[in-house]
């Protein structure tokens, strides 16, 4: 018996997204510090803010998984996670051969540019190996619990889901890349400052984005007649087989 692959309208833009989030928020704005004040202080956070910009973003790419596993299954969304991880190695490697490059002499700007080039693509393989690293748990993690709820609960239940799912995967990306990429460098008590505010920071855009999720999700299933539950699917993140 032929296995037939179902064929989705808005499948491979979801990809093209997840993809486009991931990058972006792993080359734009790494480098750079946030900072925010308040017009009044906040227990913890008292009246300033420092941030890794970078974080303004990411969280949505775990939005992306959430919406790809709920109304695709896990399957696909593993085949979403395996190209992001792809175009993450591939972005790495482009960024080595541009840094390490021989300018041109020919070309006074390159004076001006080099430098700003290697202050901003020179990441040290401890963060190169913690990003890719963190991102790839992380993510399998967050369709994987996703995926696993959705049975349990029936398809009930959405937001518990999509906030538990965010809460597993972003906890073990933080968990992952800031030890891997600082450890030794950061002071133990930074570390743990910057992996708690991270996580947190994080879930609560998940729980900010939920009525967009319900949205999407609810106007994904009714175009694409699609309402994936994973009841016999192989988990194994080892696989492109749908």
């Amino acid at each position: 018996m032929t296995h037939v692959v179902r064929q989705y309208k808005y499948f491979d833009l979801l990809m093209a997204g997840f993809v486009t989030v991931l990058l972006c928020s792993n080359l734009i704005g790494t480098a750079k510090v946030g900072y925010v004040t308040f017009p009044f202080s906040l227990p913890l956070l008292g009246d300033a803010l420092s941030f890794g910009a970078g974080n303004l973003f990411f969280p949505l790419g775990y939005i992306f998984g959430d919406v790809l596993t709920e109304v695709y299954g896990y399957a696909r969304a593993r085949k979403v996670i395996w190209a992001g991880f792809a175009a993450m190695v591939f972005a790495t490697l482009m960024a080595w051969v541009i840094v390490h490059l021989p300018p041109s002499p020919d070309e006074p700007f390159n004076v001006q540019l080099q430098p700003a080039i290697e202050l901003l693509f020179g990441n040290t393989w401890r963060i190169v190996v913690g990003s890719i690293v963190a991102f790839w748990v992380g993510d399998f993690a967050n369709s994987f619990v996703m995926a696993k709820l959705k049975v349990i609960t029936a398809g009930r239940w959405l937001w518990m889901r999509t906030i538990g799912s965010t809460l597993v995967g972003q906890g073990i990306d933080s968990l992952l890349f800031y030890p891997i990429a600082f450890a030794g460098i950061w002071s133990f008590d930074t570390l743990l400052a910057v992996i708690a505010f991270n996580w947190g920071f994080k879930l609560m855009v998940e729980v900010v984005m939920t009525p967009l999720t319900y949205l999407i999700v609810g106007a994904l299933k009714r175009a694409e007649q699609e309402d994936y539950f994973d009841r016999d699917t192989n988990f194994t993140p080892f696989s492109l087989r749908e």
